[in-house]
């Protein structure tokens, strides 16, 4: 489980000839996040990556605390990164190895030592998604798709216990967004996700709508996402 304890994101923005402008990017913000699959709306530019960002420590608090299972992401940053897996808008952000496998593999170096038994469950892995054909080819050389299933394949190799997603369908088609939330939808672990598809916000068991920094909605489904369609509309 993730708690956010008044949870605050402060930034200095230069500014020629002045002091530099403070610019808050998440206000204070307090939140528990137990529900099995949780998706985060609003529109570009409203916090919601910095806000998922803050889940596994890749953007530390200017103020409060971000706790996994107890962990502060502040001086257990290496920890919470193991429990919390973090797939990027762009595959290739993330996808570091040359082939498919090399980069399923990597995830799975720290608990399989040996390199024959961790090369077999890497394509065993692959195979699962329907990916085993593209094992050693370049991730150049996959479509959008392709290698965003190449990045949760090696994502879920480490066996984190929360998965997050930042937009992992925005540059996608209608096919492959179709294939990358069945696949987020399928994985046992709890899974947070930022989108724009209001589509996969509906499958959601709560949804949070993110504005200005601040969540100014939180709840079920239906009546978070009116609430989110009348703010775009004001």
């Amino acid at each position: 489980m993730i708690e956010l304890q008044g949870v605050q994101v402060v930034v200095s923005v230069p500014r020629a000839g002045g002091r530099p402008l403070r610019r808050i990017l998440v206000a204070e913000t307090t939140l528990r996040l137990a529900e099995r699959r949780i998706a985060v709306i609003g529109a570009n530019g409203s916090g919601k990556s910095t806000l998922l960002r803050l889940l596994n420590g890749l953007v530390l608090p200017t103020s409060g605390h971000v706790l996994v299972d107890g962990l502060d992401t502040r001086d257990q940053g290496r920890e919470v990164r193991r429990r919390v897996g973090f797939i990027f808008t762009d595959p290739l952000a993330q996808l570091v190895m040359a082939t498919a496998a090399d980069d399923v593999e990597l995830s799975l170096r720290r608990d399989v030592p040996d390199r024959t038994e961790r090369r077999r469950r890497a394509l065993a892995l692959l195979e699962q998604r329907g990916l085993g054909r593209f094992a050693d080819q370049s991730v150049y050389d996959l479509s959008g798709g392709e290698r965003q299933l190449v990045a949760l394949t090696s994502v879920l190799a480490a066996d984190p216990v929360i998965v997050v997603a930042d937009e992992p369908t925005t540059l996608l088609d209608l096919r492959n967004r179709t294939l990358i939330q069945r696949a987020l939808s399928e994985v046992g672990q709890q899974v947070i996700v930022a989108t724009h598809d209001l589509e996969i916000a509906a499958d959601a068991d709560r949804v949070l709508v993110v504005d200005e920094g601040r969540v100014v909605a939180d709840g079920a489904p239906g009546p978070t996402i009116a609430s989110y369609l009348e703010l775009m509309t004001r």
